[in-house]
């Protein structure tokens, strides 16, 4: 499998941590110390998941190597949707009139990205799809409060498009030498600790502990479960993209895994938590940074619970 283009979206409204003193009584000081976030993006009136996604992939288009007509599957990546009948996936095949695609959409929290590349690759093994748009869109602050202590300062929205094929499109595709995902709902308090209840409160972190332990030691051993598998070690990584949820969950990974602070890619502090689409966003970010022969391991975590791990060759 190959990744012929990515590409991201953020809202244009910065949300600084001095907004929550007035709003849940936290300062800034408190806020980075226990978060390393000081900013986060926020979608604006008339923006939501669905038209922060249609906003990347038509930005997309004009980069994408092939017509996007050409995509025969739309794989729609969120746990915050704007309508759960019309599905991500599906908004976007009917924008774009993109005629010959299935059209599905996952969800598994903040694993739902690397979730959707797993599915991509079952889809190219069973010879039923050749080309694979995903969109990872999070529209966190329309779910949570402001005025939840616990979690209500930790949101950010965001979007991010990624186009995959079977077979390599260009010299400069991003090759993906592997994917594994796990469910997880069995462990610790994985249907309390987080959740997302529409009709009951909405978006919401009241056992951050139990996410806080389970997240560094699964997505450390996830990450070591895929290098492994391949041969490699944590010494042949160029680079850690990690979902952004923490600061001292990213930092307890680094100690652990013995990594530089020069590997391990960080968007945390300026975008908070952007759920599934945190990682797409990332590398999306930092693609400039990234050089030819680059390995680049990605480590996901998601509430309900799951991990999942990507291995990337530039």
């Amino acid at each position: 499998m190959y990744i012929n283009l990515i590409n991201h979206y953020v809202p244009e409204l910065v949300i600084l941590n001095s907004y929550f003193k007035e709003k849940n009584g936290l300062d800034n000081e408190w806020i980075t110390k226990r978060t390393g976030i000081k900013e986060r993006r926020k979608a604006t009136l008339g923006e939501n998941t669905e038209t922060m996604a249609l906003k990347v992939v038509r930005e997309s288009i004009p980069l994408l190597p092939y017509n996007i007509s050409e995509i025969d599957l739309i794989i729609g990546a969120t746990y915050t949707p704007f309508d759960t009948v019309v599905s991500l996936a599906h908004s976007i095949q009917n924008h774009f009139n993109i005629k010959n695609a299935k059209a599905v959409t996952v969800t598994s929290a903040c694993s739902s990205f690397v979730n959707a590349v797993e599915i991509a690759q079952g889809y190219f093994s069973m010879e039923k799809a050749k080309k694979v748009l995903i969109i990872a869109s999070e529209h966190n602050t329309a779910y949570s409060k402001v005025s939840d202590i616990q979690s209500g300062h930790l949101w950010g929205d965001g979007a991010a498009a990624i186009f995959i094929s079977k077979e390599r499109v260009t010299p400069n595709d991003i090759k993906i030498i592997d994917v594994i995902t796990k469910g997880l709902g069995n462990i610790g308090q994985a249907s309390e600790a987080v959740h997302l209840r529409p009709l009951n409160g909405g978006l919401k972190m009241p056992i951050g502990k139990d996410v806080f332990i389970n997240a560094i030691a699964h997505m450390v051993n996830i990450l070591l479960e895929i290098l492994i598998k391949n041969n490699m070690g944590i010494d042949d990584l160029n680079y850690l993209v990690a979902h952004q949820a923490n600061i001292r969950i990213l930092e307890n990974i680094r100690k652990i895994l013995k990594l530089s602070k020069d590997k391990m890619i960080i968007n945390l502090d300026k975008l908070g938590n952007t759920g599934c689409a945190s990682t797409p966003i990332a590398l999306s970010e930092n693609s400039n940074k990234f050089s030819k022969g680059d390995l680049i391991g990605v480590t996901v975590f998601g509430g309900g619970y799951s991990s999942g791990a990507l291995l990337l060759k530039i």
